[in-house]
């Protein structure tokens, strides 16, 4: 099955935008394996807009030749040969959101030449789409183009939120589904997005996920979106949201200059695991606080679960939260116990009857597992 789990990989658009090349593309698929991130599970290489000629030729989306002397399929060769796989992107409208040539009325050509270039994954955006056009019948077309062009081709459908995607783009096929605007690297950005979706995931499951976006970890300000950057603990923050909604993880970043504290976060093991579970259920949220303040738990394979607060308001001084054993369904005259481990860090925090007070300032969240004994 594709997408099995969420994607894990990484995009060009957030740090790059249009300055993209063959050469860039390569460097990042070296760094990909020798950072580690191929290990951690990143294994998509996705080249986002700009890649093309402004014009078709004979009728054919076209590498732009100063960008990518070599072609595509010299490209995907490269990043194949790396133990890794290799994303594009095109558009549902009838051009790409930065002016070039899209696949409104062109889906089964332009699905046969993804596949001949060995393409396996597919980001479907948006832009210019004719208001009298159906768009859901553009997104099917687009399936079932690729579900017919002889390869495996993920299909990560990118429409915004537009027509509440959550309710038919698994039904149409899709194995991503953006339902989000775009994010911008701070942390109003990325908890807006959390906040609109933390409730929009209930359908997760193995082959259909909701996308929030790239990540910004280790952007700092800078880049296509670098809108004024987040703190490390933000950046920490971001992670931990996105791995316990079950978000694809398509890193934004430059990992050849990401390192250090950074770095870490992206290749948190604990964080990682919660996201790629091999149940993928989504989070049950146990209250939604009105100030942004978020307590939810999800249940794990082999009888575990974990649970999350964040703090996504903008309120500094706020009290401890509480987290009442009875809302994960383990009622108090069970006479059982929780012990409780820190996701980020794999500390032990303690063994707890009834319930666990949570400290977490702003900016920040707490993310533990949780293993019920007697």
């Amino acid at each position: 099955m594709l997408a099995n789990k969420p994607i894990m990989g990484w995009n060009s658009w957030n740090t790059f935008s249009k300055d993209i090349n063959e050469e860039l593309i390569m460097e990042i698929a070296d760094a990909m394996v020798e950072k580690g991130y191929k290990d951690a599970g990143y294994e998509y290489l996705i080249i986002d807009d700009c890649w093309a000629l402004r014009e078709r030729m004979d009728g054919k989306l076209t590498p732009n030749p100063e960008l990518f002397p070599h072609g595509m399929k010299y490209v995907a060769d490269y990043i194949h040969s790396k133990g890794l796989k290799f994303g594009m992107y095109s558009c549902a409208g009838v051009e790409t959101c930065a002016g070039y040539p899209s696949s409104y009325g062109y889906e089964f050509e332009d699905a046969k030449q993804f596949a001949e270039w060995e393409v396996d994954y597919l980001k479907y955006d948006f832009c210019f789409f004719p208001p009298s056009a159906n768009m859901k019948n553009a997104y099917l077309t687009m399936s079932m183009a690729l579900r017919t062009c002889g390869r495996d081709i993920v299909f990560a459908a990118c429409n915004w939120g537009t027509g509440d995607p959550s309710k038919w783009m698994r039904a149409i096929g899709a194995h991503t589904y953006r339902s989000t605007s775009d994010i911008f690297d701070n942390k109003k950005s990325f908890c807006d997005i959390f906040r609109s979706q933390v409730n929009n995931v209930g359908g997760n499951a193995p082959g259909c996920f909701n996308d929030m976006d790239m990540l910004t970890v280790g952007m700092y300000g800078e880049g296509q979106v670098g809108l004024g950057g987040c703190t490390y603990e933000e950046y920490l923050m971001q992670f931990a949201m996105w791995s316990f909604l079950g978000s694809p993880l398509i890193i934004g970043g430059d990992i050849r200059k990401i390192d250090g504290r950074e770095k870490e976060i992206l290749l948190n093991k604990n964080l990682i695991s919660i996201n790629q579970d091999d149940e993928c259920r989504p989070p049950y949220v146990l209250e939604d606080y009105q100030n942004g303040i978020y307590k939810m738990m999800k249940f794990l394979d082999n009888g575990r679960f974990a649970f999350a607060v964040f703090n996504a308001s903008d309120d500094v001084d706020w009290k401890d939260v509480v987290i009442y054993f009875d809302d994960f369904g383990i009622h108090s005259n069970t006479n059982k116990k929780l012990r409780i481990t820190d996701a980020f860090t794999g500390e032990e925090v303690g063994i707890f009857t009834d319930r666990i007070r949570v400290t977490a300032k702003v900016s920040t969240f707490g993310v533990y597992f949780c293993e019920l004994i007697n």
